[in-house]
């Protein structure tokens, strides 16, 4: 499953954020996949695509950083899948 995640960082301060990233890592499990992530121009929040096949385990990274960031968390599927799911009512 791909999870689109928005962090938001509190008190809009990426440093404490990317001190953490730089000094320990992502901190995921080990069968949570980083894709890719965008982050704004003002630096006040990251957009994340994430696979993961057990949401808890999405939910134990999230919470090794909840001190630092608000997490939005969406399901999505790839714009191919969307055709494929979609297809038969077209």
């Amino acid at each position: 499953m791909l999870y689109m995640i928005i962090e938001r960082f509190k008190n809009r301060d990426p440093v404490p954020v990317y001190r953490r990233f730089r000094d320990q890592g992502r901190l995921a499990p080990d069968t949570v996949k980083y894709i890719s992530s965008w982050v704004t121009l003002d630096m006040t929040a990251c957009y994340q695509l994430m696979e993961c096949d057990d949401r808890q385990l999405l939910e134990q990274w999230i919470a090794r950083w909840s001190d630092l960031v608000d997490f939005e968390v969406m399901p999505v599927v790839t714009s191919a899948q969307a055709v494929e799911r979609i297809a038969p009512r077209l």
